[in-house]
Order: C-alpha cells, then structure tokens, then sequence
C-alpha cells in the first residue's frame, strides 16, 4: 500500500511520493515537447497506486505543464488527486497580473479552486517584488474565496531569508530543496529545522537532485549495491527524504514509466532509513562529493540562454564525464568528446558570452558562466 501521511492543518491524507510534472516524457531527446500519451499513462498509474499529490507551475515546460495537468487530470475525479502550483513573481508587472496569471491556471488545470498554492521559488528579487505586489495578500484573499486550499510558500535560498519568509506570515506548508547532499551542502538541515519548529509540513523537491544522485559513479555506487543489491540509487535518496518526520510528500520529477515504478516500489510499505543505512549513504555521500561535479538539477529556470548554449546539457555531459573518470579514467576523456560532438556548435560552451541572465535565475546559486568557461578550455583541449 502506497504510503500515506496526515497532517494537523492539512487534515487529509497525502501521498509520501509526489509527483512533480516538472520533467515530463518528451517526444523525442531533441525536442521540448511533451509526449502526452505516455505522460497521461503515467499519471494513471500514478493514481491507480495510490498517488494523490501532483505538483507544477506556470514555467515548467516553457508553459506546457499547466495545460498538461489540466489535461491529464481533468480525466480523473477531482476528489482523487490534490493539484499543486505555484505564482511566478517574477512574471509580474503590476498587481493585476496576479489576477490575469491565476485565472490563466485555473484555465490552464481545468479547475474550480488548487489543492496547494505557493509563492514560488521567494529569494533575492522575487522577495522583495511579493513585498511590493502585496503577493502574500491577494493569495490569502483567494483562498479566502475558496480558490486555495493550503498556502505555501517554495524557496531556493538561505535559512535566513527562509526564516524571515516563515516568521512574515502564517503558511499552511513550505517546500524546499532537500537531499543526503544539500542536508550539509546548501543547509537544508536549518532550512527544515525553522520549519520542524514552527510546525510548518515539509514538501521536498530535489530529492534526487535533478537525478544526479541517481548515478553516484562506480565507486559509490557499489557501496549501495554491496549493502542492498536490489535497491536502486534514486531509492536511497528518496528514502532518506521520505524518512525525516515532518515531511508530507517528496516530489520526484518522473520522466519516464520506469523511474515511476521505482519510486512506487520504494513509497509503498515503506520502510524509513535504519542507522545503518544512514551511515551507509554517508559514506557513497562523501565519495559522490570528492567527485567534483557541479550541482546542476537540470530545472532549465536558466534557458532560454540568448547566445543559445544549451546550459543543463553542458552540465549534464561534463558531470557525466566526472563520474567516469572516477570509475575508468582511461575513457572518461573518450566518452567526453563523444557526447559533447552530439552537441551543434552553438549549444557549447564556447558560445557563452558570459552575459550573466542565467546567474539570477540559477535556483543553485552556480556561476554558470564561469563553469562555461572552465568547460570550454576543457573541450578544446580535449
């Protein structure tokens, strides 16, 4: 049985394992368009073992999510599912596009009111424009209204702007980025520890990483295996988000019918992570950290690029050569230009021009165009 949580203010049980209709199934590896015939069979076996929480947003998909859900959802009794999206701050000119971008999502999902609604990704400016735009307000009057249900709030940011956001109003949830590798490396321990103390539920994205810690490397990778030959990577991870009390759900951004049967086999009779494994995942933990990856989640917040550099698939080939380097350095450099010669000569590194858009936008926090940098001189010496 899928596992299930209830929560004092939410007051109804959510599934453990969320799904985030961030990166859907395409139709092919070289377009953005999403497959929606299998993205609707996935959602239904979704639903049919139990998962009851899906989550997306006005970017996610240059758009595409909102209207997928809509579509994909509308199929299903709407007592059968609890809808999630979030207000995109940083579209907003003035105050009525708050009504304009909300009543668009309500069109967009196909629905009367949202199940859960954050303010999403407040830090830096988004922050101060939620302050000038009296976000928070034309939220709470809508749920009011009965057009939300719970109010939250999601943050790619310190504790301390995380802390001001908890204590400058009342919140029915929050989700923050939470991981085995970001619990030290970017402190979601604090970040969910304001949140543990001031009774506010957790729901984690970013559990995997953007699938990063679903391919550890051969090293840390057998240091799994050896202690659970069955178990898969993205499992371990999943685990330990699902593990911690105080959680509702862990999102996990599915793209495929496999790594949705992963997931349901780990979220159903779940079992939290003994002291054992803990110490286990920390040792692949520190090995994983040694490897010298960048900690890009592939969220594609920074695309379009201008200078058209196709940014998350830089990262994603580099980060991959990382892992084979630490396993078989005598191909890494091999199976680097391979991947990087599928690349058109406008989506490398070298086309960066270090123009800084993508900085802001970065949820990371990564210098992106001095990893472009490191990286071009990398290929062409290569």
């Amino acid at each position: 049985m899928m596992e299930k949580r209830l929560f004092k203010g939410i007051g109804e049980e959510i599934s453990t394992l969320g799904f985030g209709l961030m990166r859907l199934p395409l139709k092919s590896s070289s377009s953005r368009d999403i497959d929606f015939e299998m993205g609707r069979r996935m959602v239904d076996r979704a639903i049919e073992a139990g998962v009851n929480y899906f989550d997306t947003a006005w970017i996610y998909h240059e758009g595409a999510s909102e209207l997928f859900a809509g579509e994909a959802m509308s199929r299903h009794p709407r007592g059968s599912y609890h809808l999630a999206t979030k207000m995109p701050v940083w579209e907003l000119a003035s105050r009525g596009d708050m009504e304009r971008v909300f009543s668009e999502q309500l069109r967009k999902c196909r629905v009367d009111c949202f199940d859960f609604y954050l303010l999403h990704n407040i830090g830096g400016d988004t922050y101060d424009m939620a302050l000038k735009y009296d976000v928070y307000e034309f939220l709470n009057k809508k749920k009011k209204e009965g057009y939300i249900r719970f109010l939250g709030f999601s943050v790619h940011d310190g504790p301390e702007l995380l802390e001001k956001i908890a204590n400058n109003w009342k919140w029915d949830f929050a989700q923050i980025q939470l991981n085995y590798i970001d619990w030290e490396a970017l402190d979601a321990r604090r970040q969910y520890e304001i949140l543990e103390s001031r009774g506010i539920p957790v729901v984690v994205m970013e559990p995997v990483r953007g699938g990063a810690l679903a391919n550890l490397g051969h090293e840390a990778e057998g240091i799994l295996k050896r202690a659970d030959p069955a178990a898969s990577q993205a499992s371990w991870a999943m685990r330990y988000a699902a593990s911690l009390p105080g959680v509702i759900t862990v999102l996990s951004g599915m793209s495929n019918p496999e790594q949705l049967e992963d997931n349901l086999k780990t979220m159903t009779n779940f079992r939290p992570l003994s002291d054992a494994e803990r110490a286990t995942l920390d040792e692949a933990a520190k090995i994983y950290r040694a490897s010298g990856t960048i900690p890009c989640t592939a969220c594609r917040y920074c695309m379009d690029c201008p200078s058209g550099v196709d940014i998350p698939r830089v990262f994603s080939i580099y980060n991959h050569y990382r892992m084979v380097l630490s396993s078989n350095p005598g191909i890494a450099g091999i199976v680097f230009r391979n991947n990087y010669r599928t690349m058109s000569d406008i989506q490398r590194a070298d086309s960066c021009v270090s123009c800084g858009n993508c900085v802001d936008l970065c949820p990371q926090g990564i210098n992106i165009p001095g990893f472009m940098k490191e990286i071009a001189e990398f290929a062409a010496a290569r």
